[in-house]
């Protein structure tokens, strides 16, 4: 094995680098108040924006400290199963199947499939 050759290390083992001759950017202590009574306090660079909600340990969100709650989003509503069908077929159209579908099983007909296809 050649002298110049990396050695294999295993994960999570502990960094050769030292901390001599690095200079920390410039922090700043930003606090958060929580709902539920919890003060989150988070250290930013002075250059970092600065959010205006984070997420406490509750799960809730907290506000900056001193800071508005910003605005919220406009979303669209959710689409439930029968826009989804409006989307394919007329009320008509949907009328028309759920008569059919209604005399076929008043017939008796154990097989609904066999029952739809001698229709066509």
């Amino acid at each position: 094995m050649a002298d110049g050759a990396l050695r294999g290390t295993r994960l999570g083992t502990l960094s050769y680098e030292t901390d001599e001759n690095v200079r920390l950017a410039d922090r700043q202590m930003i606090y958060y108040d929580c709902s539920c009574g919890t003060t989150i306090e988070l250290p930013f660079s002075l250059e970092a924006e600065i959010p205006a909600v984070w997420e406490c340990r509750c799960g809730a969100e907290a506000l900056l400290r001193g800071g508005a709650w910003p605005e919220k989003k406009a979303t669209k509503p959710q689409r439930t199963h029968w826009d989804m069908l409006l989307e394919r077929r007329s009320v008509d159209e949907l009328e028309e199947l759920l008569v059919e579908s209604l005399d076929i099983l008043r017939s008796g007909v154990d097989d609904f499939e066999a029952s739809a296809k001698k229709k066509k």
